[in-house]
This record gives structure tokens, C-alpha cells and sequence, in this order.
């Protein structure tokens, strides 16, 4: 390499790294700005004893418990290894449980039985629906209280002769999922997290051609799958990604994709019924609590939680998911812009502590 053409590569990584740093710099500050002008919101409390019953989704699990011990007199935490031992020792006013799924005991459901004969209430929170509808739907009747992030699914929870089952969507733990400066290896022009499933693998097969030069990181299991997999490896993270990095990931991405699984998958889903996804996933939150610039797919419930080309972008088919990327990443201002009003939105409407004062109020005020 000649001295001339080291000389042009030194010149374009300084400019490359100032741009970033300038970009990176006037989101913050406009984050920051934004941050510092929320007004203060009413607090739900009541003088009760939870038990919180965790699943093991990382995120949603700490939102979760850091709402309830502002909202409740005691709060009591356990996994699904113990519930009848914890809600018997510890007597609460409630037994709360997360989702029921994946890795709960066969006879979980025995002892919610046990605990309901104890004369304590029992509330579920369906996380998952509606891609574990032929499984929830036997656990329902378990239960004095049933909640769910999927629209759709509430109506079906209701048909299945449940009396008490309310739409609670999901939200974002804002004391992780927040604006922050990131270190350069964070740095992309557009990130995807999720893992895999068929329907993402055929939309960035048909949508990664049209972004030549451009800088995509993806990281999530069987992305090795991708037919541009070789050309991409070096922006590819395959496996988990603990909620910390998806934060650094989100802020260091010029765009974020949200791209919602397939709702009925003969291998990755137990919906027989064919329920379709109306809500929006936890992940559309998280992304712009960070203050992130986020562009995704549409789902029915979206405009009944942020304003589309306002507070968040949308698109509905590789070509103009494709063509919008191009246009926002020359687009500066309106990347910034339509980030910070989807961290304002977030931020009065979406976190936890506005969603567990939706749940204990409607359990408490009936009581």
C-alpha cells in the first residue's frame, strides 16, 4: 500500500470517527434534554404483601420487581422452583406470576391450586402470547386474575369462560434501557437483536443486497443460517446477548430494526389456533427508552402506543425497509427527532410503574 493511500484510509477512519462522535453527542444531549424536562407522575401505592413469581426473562423480571417494591408494603420474590413454599411461609395479600412457561415445575399448577385453597389471590402475566396459545390456554382457569401483553389473546382467555382477564401490555425497565454514551466496538449504521426464526432470516436475505457498504451488526441464534452469513460474519454475534450489551448495542446504532417473529411457526411456536400478533414485543420499548432511532415492522396495536413516522418508523416490506434505511441515515435530524419523541412517549406511558398500577388496581379496588 502506498503512502498516499494509507494516508487517505487515516484521513476517512478520523472522519468517520468524528461523525459518529458528533451524531453520538447531539442525541445524547437531545436525550438528556428531554430526560430532565418529565414531569413527575403519581405513584400508585397499596398496602398489600406480593409475591412475585419470576420466569426468567431478564428484563422484564427486574421491571417488574423494582415497580412492585415501590408500589406494595412487602414485596417477596421468588423463582417457580418454590411458589407454594414462598406464598405458605409468607402469606401475601397475592401470588403474581410471570408468563408460567418454559421453565416452570409439572406441578406448578397444583400448587397454585393449593395456594388459591389458602385463600390468596393469584394473578398471572402472559409475556409470550399469542406463540404459546395451545399451552397458556390450560393454565388460565388456574388463576384468579389473568393478564396479557397480547391484545388478541385477551378475548380468547375471556371465550375460554375466564372472568377476570385484562390487555396489559409490556413496557420497558428504564433503569436499564436508557440513553448512554458507548465505547467504538458498540458502533453500527444498523442493528438487529433477535434471534433467527424463518420469517427474519427471508426478510434480511431479501433485504441485506440492497445495503451495500453499509455497517449491520446481528446478533442473536441461527444467524449462521443467512445466506449472506460469510459476508456479514464479522458483524455477527451468535447466541444470547445479556441486557446490558443490547443497551450498548441500541445506543451505538445509527438504526434499529425491530422485526416481530411469526406468530404461527410449525417449529418455533404451539399456536394451533392460528392466533394472530396483534401487540407490539417488549423489545419496541426497550429500544426507544434508550432513545434510539427504531424502524419496525407494523403490528395492529402499534398506533395505539406510538405515533408511526412521529415517535417511530415503520415498514412493511424489505424494499421500503431497505429504502427508508438509505433515506434516515442521510437524514441525521430526522433519525435524532424521531428518536427523543419515542423516548418521551416511553417514558410518560410505558414503564413498568405505570404498568403495575394498571394490575394491583383493578386485584385491590374489587377486593
Amino acid at each position: 500500500m502506498s503512502a498516499s493511500y494509507a494516508k487517505q484510509g487515516i484521513r476517512e477512519a478520523w472522519n468517520n470517527g468524528y461523525q459518529w462522535g458528533r451524531e453520538a453527542g447531539r442525541r445524547i444531549g437531545s436525550c438528556q434534554t428531554v430526560l430532565a424536562e418529565l414531569p413527575p407522575k403519581p405513584g400508585f401505592f397499596c398496602d398489600k404483601r406480593v409475591l412475585f413469581i419470576k420466569q426468567g426473562f431478564e428484563a422484564i423480571d427486574t421491571g417488574i420487581e423494582r415497580a412492585l417494591a415501590g408500589a406494595v408494603r412487602e414485596l417477596i420474590v421468588s423463582g417457580p422452583d418454590r411458589i407454594l413454599e414462598a406464598a405458605s411461609g409468607s402469606m401475601p395479600d397475592l401470588v403474581l406470576v410471570l408468563n408460567g412457561l418454559h421453565v416452570f415445575p409439572k406441578d406448578h399448577l397444583a400448587q397454585i391450586d393449593q395456594i388459591r385453597q389458602l385463600g390468596i389471590m393469584t394473578a398471572i402475566w402472559f409475556a409470550d402470547d399469542p406463540y404459546f396459545m395451545d399451552l397458556t390456554s390450560t393454565l388460565v382457569a388456574h388463576y384468579d386474575y389473568v393478564f396479557t401483553h397480547e391484545r388478541n389473546a385477551a378475548a380468547y382467555y375471556v371465550s375460554l369462560g375466564c372472568r377476570n382477564v385484562h390487555h396489559l401490555p409490556l413496557a420497558a425497565p428504564e433503569h436499564i434501557f436508557m440513553p448512554q454514551p458507548v465505547s467504538p466496538e458498540y458502533l453500527s449504521d444498523v442493528c438487529f437483536i433477535g434471534n433467527a426464526f424463518p420469517n427474519r432470516i427471508d426478510f434480511f436475505n431479501q433485504l441485506i443486497p440492497s445495503l451495500p457498504g453499509i455497517k449491520i451488526v446481528l446478533i442473536g441464534a441461527l444467524w449462521d443460517r443467512l445466506k449472506h452469513y460469510k459476508r456479514l460474519r464479522s458483524g455477527i454475534r451468535l447466541g444470547w446477548s445479556p441486557m446490558e450489551e443490547a443497551v450498548n448495542y441500541y445506543n451505538g446504532a445509527r438504526i434499529v430494526l425491530n422485526l416481530h417473529r411469526e406468530a404461527v411457526d410449525p417449529v418455533y411456536s404451539k399456536n394451533s389456533a392460528g392466533m394472530r400478533g396483534l401487540s407490539i414485543n417488549p423489545r419496541t420499548y426497550e429500544i426507544s427508552a434508550c432513545g434510539a432511532f427504531q424502524m419496525t415492522d407494523i403490528r395492529e396495536d402499534l398506533p395505539n402506543l406510538y405515533v408511526p413516522g412521529v415517535e417511530i418508523e415503520t415498514f412493511q416490506t424489505p424494499a421500503e425497509c431497505a429504502a427508508k434505511i438509505i433515506y434516515y441515515l442521510n437524514h441525521e435530524e430526522s433519525r435524532r427527532s424521531v428518536a427523543v419523541k419515542g423516548l418521551w412517549r416511553t417514558r410518560m406511558e410505558h414503564t413498568f410503574a405505570d404498568r403495575i398500577g394498571r394490575l394491583l388496581g383493578p386485584i385491590f379496588t374489587s377486593i
